[in-house]
This record gives C-alpha cells, structure tokens and sequence, in this order.
C-alpha cells in the first residue's frame, strides 16, 4: 500500500495527494513489487532502501548514501501480534527515508500505531516538508508509546499473578512466558533506538535545528525511561517466574508425599490380612472370634501408623 501525503503551504494542512510532489510524504506499508519500483523510479532512489526497512530481522540502524544524498533510518516500533488467546508484545523494523531535500519516506512491513496517530492528524504541528522535526516527532512518539506498553505488560503481569495466587493454571503461566518474552523484545529494540538517537544526535547527520534538537533530546530522554521501566518489569517478572517455578515444585512434592503416606497406610490391612491368608499356624486361627480380632489388629496398626505419620507431617 502507498500512501502520499502533502502539507498545503498556504493553509498549513495536511491532505492526501496523487503524485509524487517535493516536500511531500510517501508512507510505505508491506508495498508490493511493482510500488516498491514505482516509487524507486518515480524519485530516483534504490531500491535497497525499501527493502532493508521490510526485513522483519533488520536491526535499527542508520545508513547514508553520499551520491544519491539519501539517508535511511531504521528503528523498531512496539506492536501487539494475535497468539491463539494471548497478545504478544514485539517490535518491527520501521524505515525512515530522507531522500535530498525533496521527499521523506517511511516503510513498514504492517501498520503501527506510530505512523497511524500521523496519517489521523493526531500529531499537531507537523509539515511533510519539515523532515527533520517530522523524523524526530515518530522518534519521540515511538518512545511514548514504548512506555505505554510497558505498563501494559505490567498490568497484565499483575492480572496473572492475581489468578496464579487462587489456582495454578498452565493458560497464566504461559501468558507470564509471553510477557516475560516480550520484555526482552523491548529491551533489546530499546536500546538500538538508542544507539541510532544519540548517532543522529552526535554525528550532526541530518540538518538540526534548535526546536528539533530539543524534540530529540526529549525522545532519548523518554527512550532511556523506558529502557530502565523495562529492566525493572523484567527483573520483577524474572523473580516471579522463578519462584512460581519453586512453588509448583514444591507443591508437586507435597502431592507426592501424601500419596506416599496413603500407601504405607493402605499398606497395614492388606499385610494383616495376608498373614492370616496363610497356610501356616496363626493365632485365632480357630477362634470364632479370629476375624475380629484381625480387623481390630489392622484398625490397630493403621491408627499408630496414622498418628506416626502425621507426626512426621507426611499427612499434611
């Protein structure tokens, strides 16, 4: 799908347009090969560009191109997969194109909140002529919502501790997995975005203007927050998991010594009653009385290893 976006120099609006105009937008998401050749040849730019942004391993990272005068940002943007029951916090590859001084490009391979609140005119004071600022509002944006996540996986980590504590269900435990999953995700992508911000930053790779510079310092500033939000959730969720772990175990092995415990008690009868299934001389053998007194041996028996048991706590 290709989309193209035009700020109005008189009115200030952004409008959908047709042609690939200078100074406008062109969002790029999961293109097919004949746009992905249309937009090449239409703005002279190669189709490599395109291509790294719709590889789902690519890592963030910046690449410049000194004879074209094009350079490519690439970071990864929070989204939520479908898994059967459970959603999946992840990231994707998410391209940002500056090609010369005439058109920005970004490239995804489905789309994202990030781009989506931009197309929504949900961002204020944004111009597709603006390259630079419109670079550093999605870098900001992108981190907002870095951290919205987050707490999001926080609180459905509490919701699932909240059931675990009642009842000992696998469905929770592997939501814990995802979520624990997802964690790593994030910190992982958190800290590329990192990289590529403070680069941009430092390096002076595209042209920087004083509000712009502050719109980026304010997106690292956010990124950082999150990084830490999301070590923080990852300790505490790693600690849970493990002694959630402990206590499977040890409930595993509370079962396995009652059970234990019911068998040596079952046990005492069915030995009294084979003593005196035997072909051999027994006492109260002839006795009218002799079932009784087997019966009340085995009540016997059964009662002293009983409260023995229990003692130990093996019946607890």
């Amino acid at each position: 799908m290709v989309k193209i976006y035009n700020t109005d120099l008189e009115t200030n609006q952004l409008e959908e347009i047709k042609e690939f105009k200078k100074g406008s937008w062109i969002n790029l998401v999961n293109p097919s090969e004949i746009e992905i050749k249309k937009v090449c040849e239409s703005i002279k730019i190669q189709e490599d560009f395109i291509r790294d942004a719709l590889d789902y391993e690519e890592k963030a990272r910046i690449d410049i191109e000194e004879d074209d005068k094009t350079i490519l940002f690439i970071v990864d943007v929070p989204i939520v997969e479908r898994n059967g029951e459970n959603d999946i916090y992840t990231t994707m590859p998410l391209g940002m194109i500056v090609v010369r001084d005439d058109f920005f490009i970004t490239v995804s391979l489905r789309k994202n909140k990030v781009i989506n609140d931009f197309e929504r005119r949900k961002i204020k004071d944004f111009q597709t002529y603006k390259k630079s600022k419109l670079i550093f509002q999605i870098l900001y944006l992108n981190s907002s919502y870095y951290l919205s996540y987050l707490k999001m996986i926080n609180k459905e980590t509490e919701i699932a501790e909240y059931v675990l504590k009642n009842s000992m269900k696998n469905k929770e435990l592997l939501k814990l997995l995802d979520l624990e999953k997802s964690l790593v995700y994030f910190t992982t992508s958190l800290k590329s975005n990192e990289i590529v911000m403070e680069k941009t930053l430092r390096g002076k790779i595209i042209k920087l203007y004083e509000d712009d510079e502050e719109i980026l310092e304010d997106a690292i500033t956010e990124n950082r927050q999150a990084i830490e939000m999301s070590k923080i959730y990852s300790d505490i969720l790693n600690g849970t998991m493990d002694a959630y772990a402990s206590i499977i175990s040890n409930n595993l092995n509370g079962v396995m010594k009652f059970l234990t415990a019911i068998t040596i008690v079952l046990a005492i009868p069915t030995m009294v009653s084979s003593f005196w299934g035997m072909n051999v001389n027994i006492p109260f053998q002839n006795s009218r009385f002799g079932f009784i007194i087997m019966i009340f041996i085995s009540v016997i028996l059964t009662l002293l290893v009983t409260l023995w048991l229990k003692r130990k706590e093996m019946l607890d």
